[in-house]
């Protein structure tokens, strides 16, 4: 805590006078550019990784980057995907899964959080994920399988993503554009769903409307 409150003196005392006119600009308001869903992992900073300043990300973050489908509960990320859409006006909507995620073992192996009941119940969103997992790619193991069950996480969250009215209704108009991300953390290596090869490719590689429901 220490360490954390230090941090803190250094912001207000060296940062912030750095960059006090666009804290000025944002204390009246927002207007960030996309919404990035994301896993709770204290290994992922969001702001570090796609090298964003504040105001230009809308954030989700809880375990597994899961997103209920619409109905099934109500709570703070229905809320805020709605808010991002409706009252920010965000054009994108990233969901970013990334490499050794906790959330995905637990869904992986359930008898490891059975003890945590709130958890077990909150990864059961990513029962859809572990089954097609089962289906398609039982013939892999370790790490392979756990990243091979976090991209089909983050493509089952983009279809639940893809039921709520707000989310529905933007990418009707075509005023919305859904990505889905993969981040390792060991390497720094980024991939993005194509949805016209079915996979997943270096970032880099993919069209800019990357997982776009069309």
């Amino acid at each position: 805590m220490k360490r954390i409150i230090e941090g803190l003196s250094k912001f207000q005392e060296e940062v912030f006078p750095q960059h006090e006119e666009l804290f000025s600009e944002l204390a009246s308001g927002q207007r960030p550019e996309a919404l990035l869903i994301t896993c709770s992992d204290s290994r992922i900073d969001p702001a570090l990784l796609t090298q964003t300043k504040p105001g230009d990300l809308f954030v989700i973050r809880n375990a597994g980057n899961i997103v209920p489908a619409f109905g099934q509960a109500i709570g703070g990320v229905t809320a805020t995907i709605e808010y991002a859409v409706m009252a920010l006006g965000v054009k994108d909507v990233i969901i970013c899964g990334h490499s050794n995620c906790g959330a995905m073992k637990g869904v992986l192996h359930p008898e490891q959080v059975a003890k945590m009941k709130n958890v077990a119940a909150w990864l059961h969103y990513g029962e859809p994920a572990r089954l097609i997992v089962e289906q398609k790619y039982s013939h892999l193991s370790g790490s392979e399988l756990l990243m091979a069950l976090t991209e089909q996480n983050v493509l089952a969250q983009l279809n639940n993503l893809r039921t709520h009215p707000a989310v529905a209704a933007g990418l009707a108009k075509g005023e919305l554009r859904l990505h889905g991300w993969v981040y390792d953390i060991g390497t720094g290596d980024v991939t993005a769903f194509d949805a016209s090869r079915d996979s997943f490719l270096p970032l880099r590689h993919v069209v800019s409307e990357v997982g776009v429901a069309r």
